[in-house]
């Protein structure tokens, strides 16, 4: 007995064993985040690349920050002969090309904006072994870290500087994994296949918002409508006007109870509104306690280019409705400049109204989409019939009919094309809710019968119609049971110019279930195919300002003037609950190279207040990886995010089952920096002989440098943004007997203070960088001579008087709030003449003075303070750009910003420092911020960890 469990220990620790080799054999999976150093997604340049080649097709340098980095590679390598260009050229090209991968945030440590950024990728252990033994030297060129010093003779610190502790992201690993290089660029799917992309909320406190849509007009606004019988303008950056642009509330016929489809349903603008002025609006009404639909037409006030004039409703038309649901909704003109109308077939279940329902009967208007002429109707009937209605002339049918058979259309839309060969342009595209067993989409075509009530979907719904051979019906591009939703929302393709992947992808959802899906053609045989949209992972989506979780009720899908994608949702279907939420779709996997979608909003002139955009939602940069508990929230209450599925409600369109209870919010997490597990150090092989130089000892050397040469800044130059910073730096150089040097030409700079770099042999000619790759290790040269200059402004620092409205001021006999700047402690400067100083002896600072605050007392960056009420504050970080840099910068004495740096990047304020700007929008010609627009002095939504800060310099910025 003793042998038999002796073997069958041995054969159990045997198998153990197996298994545990067998799953460390096994791929890691990976998830793969490609981002940018601007914290974007990467993108297809739209001119291939010369330099960095191997980034040509998708990565995050256009071709102006390819020309950049090869030039300062070649100044770079100014400073080697020879043998030193052979054996360093393709490590410095290498390592200076990671900018432009499509793993550089990570590469770079700048996947979290809250965290500092390596000045040079992080390297794969061995690659950093080679280097250090080739080109130990050359590291302080591409840096300005004075560790370097220290560091170049001893190779375990100088790889533990180097290195990357990611075995599958550092350089160069990350190029041969073919799980991170599989589909880059393209959407990602997850492994059952669902397309993973993310949102952005654009706005929120809604009351179910039923319709999105824009005015063409060139200012970008957009304009949302509530059930209630509101309609609201929207500015490009968010904030929203005061006062309604239209109000219906006292004659729109609602409820709040979850469910009722009646109400303010949909608004279309005439599509050359900025000539014509006027638009049209769907809504419910009761008259003599009859329900009906009511088509209206408003013109656009004369004093006012956001507000309708409500005293001129003109009634295009009114349908009787025998019952409150099935009320259709839906207006918008096509591209013949008719308007198409989108009517219920009446409601109740099965079309039950007369022999073969309302849908059939082309005699009633119940149950059809309508095209009618507005044009030229001032002095004339509200409407005509275009000449090629379909059924113009048939005396059993409306002429305004132009198809039917239509059960309950809800949110249709007109395909822009393709919008390099405009392809589908002008198809019309509509979601029909079904009855028991299909929901479907259609493409409206002139004249066509949809089948209803003969068929739902596909399937046969009145056996008795549907055997009928004159039916003669056009069937649905797709149809789907309830098991996956029991009421389809119509939505758009996607035509923007922001996503290239989505291009051609019709997105669509489903209110009942909260799914969103995706239908792209195929064009070989017509047909369209399906994919479901699932939200994306926190990783995928960890981009600033994206979500990925939603609130479950898709109402509506909407588009922007610049074709880009929304749709809107509620959390609690009710018209008295403010849970609505407007969500912009996002492809995180790929973005439009940089310039190609820029948009230059015409300016809106504004009537009123407006009411800045706070996003309510943590942001997924924000927070730990969590689950979203689904939303427990009364109608009157503002609800919590849900997830994306959920079980189903037996009603239609909008459920009838009462809002549950509200539970509690979840904390949002915070930040935690990415924990990243070390990994065994290989072996060090023993290294091969290399190139001394010419002094062996390299104290002696860099003595012999130092008295050769002398190096002199040369103010004037500026950064230019990248990982690291180089700063140009010009001397004069003197002859010796003993080393002939030449110092360095100018550069592109990368940071205003840093070492002098001189070199030290005689310069040799230029070598192809497609020859880099094929280059020979051979010898190093000797490393140069370091010295690192003072920085300083050249001209005076200009701070303009500003005085703040009398709400905005504080008493004179206030103090001023106490600081450990510099410029604020008399015994950190000198006296200087001519300088006014207030109590104790300090400088008294004016209303509006800015300064940057940095840990190393840079002049030329930091954390942006303004002096206002005595004191000094930070500034937050939302809508901060270039042009409010430039006011920062031109008030401190530089003339050009170099760039911006958000999520106190350069330095949080401390807690005793108050937040006193946010939402600061310049144009980059007002003397302060201050004169910016911006939002209530004090008055934030935002912490410290957003506060602002700048770069500034003394040429002209080169890079986007």
């Amino acid at each position: 007995m003793s042998f038999w469990r002796l073997w069958r220990a041995w054969l159990l620790h045997s198998l153990s064993q197996l298994l545990l080799l067998l799953l460390s054999l096994s791929p890691k999976q990976t998830e793969a985040h490609p981002q940018c150093l601007d914290y974007k997604p990467p993108f297809q340049p739209q001119e291939s690349l010369v330099f960095c080649k191997e980034y040509a097709k998708f990565g995050c340098c256009d071709l102006d920050r390819d020309s950049q980095i090869s030039q300062q590679f070649y100044q770079i390598m100014d400073y080697f002969d020879h043998s030193g260009y052979m054996a360093c050229g393709k490590y410095i090209r290498s390592i200076m090309c990671q900018e432009c991968s499509p793993y550089a945030a990570h590469l770079y440590d700048a996947e979290d904006a809250n965290t500092p950024m390596r000045e040079l990728p992080g390297l794969c252990r061995g690659y950093c072994n080679d280097f250090w033994h080739q080109c130990r030297y050359s590291l302080s060129l591409l840096t300005n870290d004075n560790i370097t010093f220290t560091i170049e003779e001893d190779r375990e610190k100088f790889c533990d500087y180097l290195e990357l502790k990611d075995p599958e992201y550092c350089y160069p690993n990350v190029l041969a994994s073919d799980e991170l290089n599989a589909n880059l660029g393209n959407v990602q799917a997850d492994t059952k296949g669902c397309v993973q992309l993310c949102l952005q909320e654009i706005a929120n406190g809604l009351r179910n918002p039923v319709a999105m849509i824009h005015a063409d007009d060139g200012t970008h606004r957009f304009f949302v409508a509530e059930q209630l019988g509101y309609v609201w303008v929207y500015l490009p950056n968010g904030s929203r006007v005061d006062r309604p642009f239209l109000n219906l509330t006292k004659a729109v016929l609602t409820s709040p109870w979850a469910g009722d489809e009646r109400g303010f349903l949909c608004i279309a603008l005439h599509p050359r509104f900025s000539v014509v002025k006027k638009a049209y609006v769907y809504y419910s009404v009761s008259v003599k306690k009859q329900e009906r639909i009511r088509i209206s037409e408003f013109t656009l006030s004369e004093s006012d280019m956001n507000m309708l004039d409500h005293s001129s409703e003109r009634t295009l038309m009114e349908v009787v409705e025998p019952a409150s649901n099935h009320n259709g909704g839906q207006l918008l003109f096509g591209l013949d400049g008719y308007l198409y109308i989108f009517i219920g077939d009446g409601g109740r279940a099965g079309d039950p109204f007369g022999r073969f329902g309302n849908s059939q009967n082309k005699s009633a208007l119940l149950g059809k989409v309508l095209r009618i002429d507005v044009d030229n109707n001032d002095d004339s009937v509200p409407y005509t019939i275009p000449s090629d209605n379909p059924f113009v002339g048939d005396k059993d049918a409306r002429p305004e009919v132009y198809a039917y058979g239509v059960r309950n259309m809800w949110r249709c839309s007109i395909d822009r094309g393709d919008p390099i060969t405009g392809k589908g342009r002008g198809r019309m595209f509509c979601g029909d809710v079904g009855q028991n067993k299909f929901e479907e989409v259609d493409l409206i075509e002139k004249g066509g019968n949809y089948g209803w009530r003969a068929k739902e979907g596909f399937s046969c719904y009145d056996n008795k119609l549907c055997l009928n051979s004159s039916l003669d019906d056009i069937l649905p591009i797709f149809a789907y049971p309830h098991k996956l939703g029991k009421s389809v929302t119509g939505g758009y393709i996607y035509r923007g110019c922001e996503m290239p992947n989505l291009n051609g992808l019709y997105i669509f959802g489903d209110f009942m279930s909260g799914r969103l899906m995706s239908l792209k053609e195929n064009p070989d045989t017509g047909k369209w195919d399906y994919t479901e949209i699932c939200m994306g992972k926190d990783k995928t989506c960890r981009f600033p300002k994206l979500i990925n979780s939603y609130y479950k009720y898709i109402i509506s899908f909407g588009e922007d003037e610049a074709g880009e994608l929304y749709f809107l949702a509620t959390g609690v279907p009710s018209a008295a609950a403010r849970a609505g939420v407007v969500y912009k779709i996002v492809d995180p996997s790929r973005r439009a190279p940089p310039g190609k979608c820029s948009n230059k909003p015409a300016p809106v002139q504004i009537k009123g207040k407006l009411i800045h955009f706070y996003p309510k939602e943590e942001f997924v940069i924000n927070k730990k990886p969590t689950t979203t508990a689904a939303p427990k929230i009364k109608a009157t209450t503002k609800p919590r995010l849900t997830t994306t599925q959920a079980k189903p409600r037996p009603t239609r369109k909008l459920p009838t089952a009462p809002p549950v209870k509200p539970t509690q919010a979840p904390k949002p997490n915070p930040l935690t920096p990415k924990p990243r597990k070390p990994i065994p150090k290989p072996q060090i092989p023993t290294p091969k002989p290399t190139f001394r130089p010419v002094t062996t000892n390299p104290a002696t050397l860099r003595k012999q440098q130092t008295l050769a040469v002398t190096v002199r800044p040369l103010l004037g130059q500026i950064t230019t943004v990248r990982p690291g910073y180089l700063t140009t730096l010009r001397g004069k150089s003197s002859q010796t007997p003993a080393m002939s040097h030449t110092t360095r030409p100018p550069t592109t700079p990368r940071r205003a203070t840093t070492p002098n770099m001189v070199r030290p042999s005689t310069k040799m000619p230029h070598i192809p960088s497609n020859n880099h790759p094929d280059l020979a290790p051979s010898v190093t040269t000797p490393r140069p001579v370091y010295r690192t200059p003072a920085f300083k402004p050249t001209s005076k620092t200009h701070q303009p008087n500003f005085t703040l409205p009398k709400s905005e001021q504080k008493p004179q006999e206030a103090t001023e709030g106490k600081s450990d700047h510099p410029d604020d402690n008399p015994h950190k400067r000198g006296r200087g003449k001519g300088r006014k100083r207030g109590k104790g002896g300090r400088r008294r600072s004016r209303t509006g003075q800015v300064r940057l605050v940095s840990a190393d007392n840079r002049s030329d960056r930091g954390r942006v303070e303004i002096f206002i009420k005595g004191e000094w504050g930070t500034v937050c970080d939302d809508l901060f750009n270039l042009k409010a840099a430039a006011v920062v910068c031109r008030q401190l004495g530089f003339p050009t910003a170099i760039r911006v740096a958000k999520r106190a990047e350069l330095g949080p304020g401390s807690n005793n420092v108050s937040i006193f700007l946010d939402d600061v929008e310049c144009e980059g010609t007002e003397r302060t911020l201050l004169h910016c627009k911006r939002g209530k002095l004090g008055k934030h939504n935002c912490s410290h960890e957003e506060d602002v800060g700048v770069v500034c310099g003394y040429e002209e910025r080169t890079d986007e």
